[in-house]
């Protein structure tokens, strides 16, 4: 079994190029300094996300992303990433780039996060944006 898997929930979502992402995100996670053990990206609804967000985190907004880092063990990556499809596709129209785009640049984030980067304050965010970018310049498809 791969490292990296791909799940849906209340969504009927095919990622496409899979082998290709999988190196890509294992290949950041390396360039890094970590080794990579178990990563899941679970896509889904709004509205799932919204009730993970509600039940774990106390927040009572919609988000794109959730991020649960499981790793028990320094540098090793260990986690589970939530994705809302619908989110993804609402973001790409705002920010006038592709769904495929807007999707490679959130699977990254939450892999920065399980990396130890944040968002929380804007010169983290502003260095998040930049990792951000530069691994989606290296993405190769």
């Amino acid at each position: 079994m791969p490292a990296i898997t791909f799940h849906e929930e209340d969504i009927s979502y095919k990622l496409k190029h899979k082998t290709a992402v999988r190196k890509w995100i294992t290949d950041t996670i390396v360039a890094e300094g970590y080794k990579l053990s178990e990563l899941t990206y679970i896509f889904c609804t709004d509205e799932y996300l919204l009730q993970i967000n509600r039940q774990y985190l106390d927040h009572d907004t919609y988000t794109d992303i959730i991020t649960f880092d499981n790793s028990e063990e320094e540098g090793v990556i260990v986690g589970d990433i939530f994705i809302s499809i619908e989110r993804i596709r609402e973001n790409a129209g705002k920010f006038n780039v592709t769904e495929s785009h807007e999707l490679h640049r959130v699977l990254i984030h939450g892999a920065l996060h399980l990396l130890g980067y944040t968002d929380k304050s804007p010169a983290d965010k502003k260095k998040m944006t930049s990792k951000e970018d530069f691994y989606l310049d290296k993405r190769g498809f």
